[in-house]
């Protein structure tokens, strides 16, 4: 069985922040959607099938665990951006957290609902807001990152993370 070699790892995306800032209600409705997509997305499988690591890659649970465990980086840096820091807190790139937390001798259930709960949280303070422009530097892209981009980021993040779960579905069969 061989690892999934589709999905571009996530520390070579490039971003290019140029679309307008008036899309943040599309952007928000994906947030929004992505636990039902998670979900959906472990639906169903084995215990077997969620904590198998192929080639010693992350789970389908650890793949769910870690977009949890990211929960506190986003909120945080919506806490940057609504205090005018000038950059953006730094995320843990070892993602300790993730290998730290044994996710897969947890609940798969435990793990999908303090992710609505947490992923609710964030949408509800975002909905609380009038303005996406705010700017602030990230960390380890080197730019400037709107709020709204802030969002897409994320949006892309889960959306990286869902196809891995999908492509380890397939690869597990």
């Amino acid at each position: 069985m061989s690892a999934p070699s589709e999905i571009q790892p996530w520390f070579e995306r490039k971003f290019s922040f140029t679309f307008p800032e008036f899309v943040h209600p599309e952007l928000r409705a994906r947030l929004h959607g992505t636990p039902a997509r998670l979900e959906d997305a472990t639906r169903g499988l084995a215990h077997a099938m969620l904590t198998a690591k192929p080639e010693g890659t992350w789970s389908i649970q650890e793949n769910a665990g870690h977009m949890l465990d990211l929960e506190a980086l986003w909120d945080g840096r919506l806490d940057d951006f609504l205090t005018g820091a000038t950059r953006l807190r730094a995320a843990d790139l070892t993602n300790r957290a993730t290998y730290d937390a044994d996710h897969n001798v947890k609940p798969l259930q435990a793990i999908l609902a303090a992710f609505r709960r947490t992923r609710h949280a964030f949408v509800e303070r975002l909905d609380g807001l009038a303005s996406f422009e705010r700017s602030s530097q990230h960390p380890r892209l080197e730019q400037p990152m709107r709020l709204v981009d802030h969002i897409y980021f994320i949006a892309e993040h889960d959306d990286h993370h869902l196809a891995r779960i999908r492509e380890l579905r397939r690869v597990l069969g």
